[in-house]
């Protein structure tokens, strides 16, 4: 069964940092790309990141660029999203997606599988 399951979130003061954990099970993550995704007003939900099968190529929503990093251990079948100069404007809740399609892309429609979401809340 292929399951996608999310880690590292929490509560955190603005300025501070956050890596979130994208562990797959039941698949290899290898031959798919990956995006992180969070709700946002007037969207289902928002690419935030995401990173193509190989790692090679990235992409950022304008928001979080400079701020945020994604990455990927296939070796572990793990994606991270390394996130910086966190800011009361990130909280949501962040799901990592996954699209067997060598380039990644940042709209939650070309995306098959889904985790349940972690929480991140920036505030003092």
């Amino acid at each position: 069964q292929l399951q996608l399951v999310e880690s590292g979130g929490g509560l955190v003061q603005p300025g501070g940092s956050l890596r979130l954990s994208c562990a797959a099970s039941g698949f290899t993550v290898d031959y798919y790309s990956i995006g992180w995704f969070r709700p946002a007003p007037g969207k289902e939900r928002e690419g935030v990141s995401c990173i193509s099968s190989s790692g090679r190529s990235t992409d950022y929503a304008d928001s979080v660029k400079g701020r945020f990093t994604i990455s990927r251990d296939n070796a572990k079948n793990t994606v991270y999203l390394q996130m910086n100069s966190l800011k009361p404007v990130d909280t949501a809740v962040y799901y990592c997606a996954a699209r067997r399609r060598a380039m990644c892309g940042m709209l939650f429609e070309e995306y098959d599988y889904w985790g349940q979401g972690t929480q991140v809340t920036v505030s003092s």
